[in-house]
């Protein structure tokens, strides 16, 4: 667990930087950069619906409107609203990670054995003190934050948080720990965005209704 964790971090501090360079120049150079995970992710995706054509499918279109709506968030609200969705994800993810692993606990559904109640609480937790701080430091003050802003950072860590468990879902029926091996310590890309996917598929579909 303590080499997995070490090359977990070791993976962050390489991907991370690279990551927030592509997001930061935007235009022709994010969307290089999505078409590339979007390849990535879709061949990860295929491999593990095997011969379930309709998932593969379906699988596959949400996948091309959720880097579509990244692309376009990113683009027209601007980059301080892109970072909050993918710091609520991140540390939805550390959440879970830290508190599940640390108080354990009662099993939060068997599609996922990892998963615990404490993970799932220190998910919401974490989102809300990073969404937090950044909002303050970056954003605006905390003292401005609506009921609404809050509701709105629970809801993004929560679609975050089923978007992993429906890919747990797939990786269990076909018996794969991992949707790949591109990632040290943390696996495939999808792995690691099966949060993020949800989330901007969520806004996607959000941004017709509201």
């Amino acid at each position: 667990m303590k080499q997995e964790l070490k090359n977990r971090i070791l993976s962050s501090i390489v991907i991370l930087p690279i990551a927030f360079f592509f997001v930061a120049k935007g235009s022709i150079f994010f969307l290089c950069f999505l078409g590339a995970l979007f390849l990535f992710t879709c061949y990860e995706w295929l491999k593990i619906t095997k011969n379930n054509q309709k998932a593969k499918f379906i699988g596959t279109l949400c996948l091309f409107l959720s880097f579509y709506s990244a692309f376009y968030f990113r683009e027209n609200q601007g980059l301080e609203f892109f970072l909050l969705i993918m710091l609520i994800c991140i540390f939805t993810d550390i959440g879970g990670y830290i508190f599940g692993k640390i108080f354990m606990g009662p099993k939060l559904s068997r599609i996922s054995p990892n998963k615990t109640y404490a993970g799932m609480a220190g998910s919401f937790l974490l989102s809300i003190i990073a969404a937090s701080i950044y909002s303050e430091f970056f954003i605006e003050k905390i003292s401005n934050i609506t009921i609404q802003e809050f509701i709105f950072v629970l809801i993004i860590s929560l679609i975050s948080q089923i978007g992993d468990l429906i890919i747990s879902f797939f990786k269990r029926k076909a018996k794969l720990k991992d949707t790949g091996h591109i990632l040290p310590g943390h696996g495939g890309l999808l792995d690691r965005l099966d949060g993020i996917v949800f989330v901007f598929l969520f806004l996607f579909f959000a941004k017709f209704i509201i």
